[in-house]
């Protein structure tokens, strides 16, 4: 049976297991062998991450093509009215193309059980800032940072809270957790299905240095 771990990413920690530079990675935190990351979260963002030994699933997981639903809390710079988040919601124009529709909803006060963030963001004090919840279905690079700045509302802190049902709830950032196998079953009926080539299947995993 597959393994599915959840990690809560630490700001600053790339998703990656070795870096020639000496900065902070996975390695730092996991030590489960013969597990990879399901997909990609940015240094500089936080959240939830998931790491699988089975290469169909993390592709699943990973491939924009399955559009699987990934949701964000975005602490960003203003109060975005409600053109801004329909535009949001419509559609974006950014440099590589218009951005699928997303589910976009603002936070009242700070997400529940928010976490303070090492280092903390720098503020501005003439400057309100609030927090939305934004879920897409797309993978494009520093998408979600990219949509609140085409609408006028830089992205400050971005928080992975959620893929498909799976959330980051009571997981405290450098946490790990094995997820229960009936979990697992749950998780791996409810992805799309698709054949995937033998090639993409090579390619899935990567040989990681212990």
């Amino acid at each position: 049976m597959s393994q599915i771990y959840l990690f809560n990413k630490p700001y600053g920690v790339l998703t990656q297991f070795t870096d020639r530079h000496g900065r902070p990675t996975l390695a730092d935190y996991i030590d489960v062998p013969a597990i990879y990351p399901a997909g990609r979260l940015d240094k500089d963002s936080e959240g939830l991450l998931l790491l699988t030994d089975d290469g169909k699933l993390q592709q699943a997981i990973s491939d924009p093509a399955f559009k699987l639903a990934k949701t964000y809390h975005v602490q960003v710079e203003g109060i975005p009215d409600d053109g801004a988040i329909e535009k949001l919601r419509k559609g974006v124009k950014l440099k590589d193309g218009m951005t699928r529709p997303a589910e976009v909803e603002r936070i009242e006060g700070e997400p529940h059980g928010l976490w303070q963030r090492n280092p903390p963001i720098r503020y501005r004090a003439s400057v309100a800032d609030c927090w939305l919840m934004i879920t897409i279905r797309e993978g494009r690079n520093r998408q979600v940072r990219r949509m609140t700045a085409a609408v006028g509302h830089p992205t400050l802190r971005l928080i992975r809270y959620a893929i498909g049902d799976i959330t980051l709830s009571g997981l405290q950032p450098g946490q790990l957790k094995q997820l229960a196998q009936e979990e697992v079953s749950r998780v791996m009926s409810a992805l799309p299905e698709r054949s995937i080539s033998k090639k993409k299947k090579h390619r899935v995993y990567k040989k990681r240095r212990r």
